[in-house]
């Protein structure tokens, strides 16, 4: 048994396409006997036809004859002249006698007068015709012609042996075309196998050129879907569990920032309470974290975005005085809907604002803006700090200028794209550092395009 791991299949697509050229003979081998063995019938009874035929010529040809003359001597000349008579085939019953070599039964010879038509009789080695002449005023003259068995045959052999060569030639040409035509959907399959092996190997990347009949395009380009449809799951799974991953940062700086406050201020028992808070915090959030992973991702539903702004930076602000930040959360008073699940917008928040708190120093203000619009809604992320040096880099996921594992931004980014909106950065013209504007689509902008034609 061989090792490569094509093998076995290559077999297999030679025996389809040894399988379909048997097919093709079959079936053209059906088709030539069903025409050619009632046509080989047919150039028989057509060789005997014309056998009998000549005959019947031959003994037609004394008719005049034996109207004028019933002398043996003028029938004997008569009988000679032809060439059945010559070959000794030929013989003219009368009355009286008979002229030339007679073979028929004088049984069958009487059924002749009797009847008063021509007819064939069985003899051995062949047929005799037996044709009745009535003669006005005298008895009736029977002549008699021998065909031999050859004669009755002749061509048939030749004929049948031509026949047979032609199916022979038509089941050649139809193996040949079975298997021209099979070539193709071998070449198909084993492309599509070779694929599909190439896939359970764990390459992901592999694609299939849709090519041969229209089933197997189809199948072709059904493998290419599942292809990608199975490369975009594993990357969405990565993608997610990267992200579940980065939601622990949140509370883990908070639990940092508390630990540090605790060092500098044993005493203090403020900070002690807010650390427990923030052990709580991500006791609980690793809970939600096992919760997610082990169910299916829930359908966005929708939320108040200025509610969940407001609650996030009520969890913030105690790290914000902790550290002298300045604060500033601006909202309109209403409900500000979004079309997002409220933990996804959390976790987006909670991302933004965890940036805030790494990569701004100590005492580095910062304002969250919820801005309402006609057709989406914007959270806008400022700080006092240095910026973003490279902002089209930032935007990459896995991408940081900072020390930091870069999924932070990515997180909103991809929030944002998920509603049609977009997620960007720039400067903030009021505080000097990073802006980042995360744009959240109320609807769709197919239907936007339409209300505004």
């Amino acid at each position: 048994m061989s090792d490569h791991p094509d093998e076995p299949r290559a077999s297999r697509t030679g025996g389809m396409r040894g399988t379909l050229a048997l097919v093709a003979f079959a079936v053209t081998t059906m088709v030539a006997v069903s025409f050619l063995l009632p046509l080989c019938l047919v150039v028989k009874q057509m060789a005997r036809d014309r056998a009998l035929t000549g005959a019947e010529r031959q003994a037609a040809s004394l008719v005049p004859v034996l109207a004028i003359t019933t002398a043996p001597d003028a029938l004997a000349d008569a009988v000679a002249s032809t060439e059945a008579g010559a070959d000794g085939r030929l013989a003219v019953h009368l009355p009286g006698g008979t002229v030339g070599t007679p073979r028929a039964a004088p049984a069958d010879v009487a059924a002749a007068r009797d009847r008063g038509r021509a007819f064939p009789a069985e003899l051995r080695g062949g047929q005799v015709l037996l044709r009745p002449v009535v003669r006005d005023g005298a008895p009736t003259a029977v002549v008699e012609v021998f065909v031999p068995r050859a004669e009755l045959s002749r061509g048939v052999t030749e004929a049948w042996v031509t026949l047979a060569g032609v199916a022979v030639a038509l089941g050649a040409v139809a193996v040949a075309m079975g298997d021209r035509l099979a070539t193709r959907v071998v070449r198909s399959s084993r492309r599509l196998a070779a694929a599909a092996g190439r896939v359970g190997a764990g390459d992901l990347d592999v694609r299939v050129t849709p090519d041969g009949p229209r089933e197997l395009r189809a199948a072709a380009t059904a493998f290419n879907t599942m292809a990608e449809q199975v490369a975009g799951l594993l990357e969405t799974e990565r993608e997610t569990a990267a992200d579940l991953s980065h939601r622990l940062r949140t509370p883990l700086t908070g639990l940092r920032l508390s630990i540090d406050g605790l060092v500098a201020n044993p005493g203090d028992p403020d900070r002690l309470e807010r650390g427990r808070e923030a052990l709580a915090r991500l006791e609980g959030e690793i809970d939600a974290l096992i919760t997610t992973a082990r169910r299916p991702r829930p359908q966005a539903a929708g939320c108040d975005a200025a509610d969940v702004a407001r609650e996030r930076l009520g969890f913030w602000s105690a790290l914000a005085e902790d550290q002298d930040r300045p604060h500033q959360l601006i909202a309109p008073d209403g409900p500000v809907p979004v079309p997002v699940a409220r933990t996804e917008l959390v976790a987006a928040i909670d991302a933004l604002m965890g940036n805030v708190f790494r990569h701004t120093p100590r005492g580095a203000g910062f304002t969250v803006t919820v801005h309402r619009g006609r057709h989406s809604v914007g959270l806008l992320f400022a700080d006092a700090g240095p910026g973003i040096a490279d902002e089209r880099a930032a935007l990459r996921r896995g991408t940081s200028g900072a020390g930091s594992t870069g999924l932070g931004l990515d997180i909103a980014r991809r929030l944002a794209d998920a509603t049609g909106g977009g997620l960007r950065v720039d400067r903030s013209p009021q505080l000097g550092g990073a802006r980042i504007q995360m744009w959240l689509r109320t609807e769709p902008a197919e239907r936007t395009k339409r209300s505004r034609r």
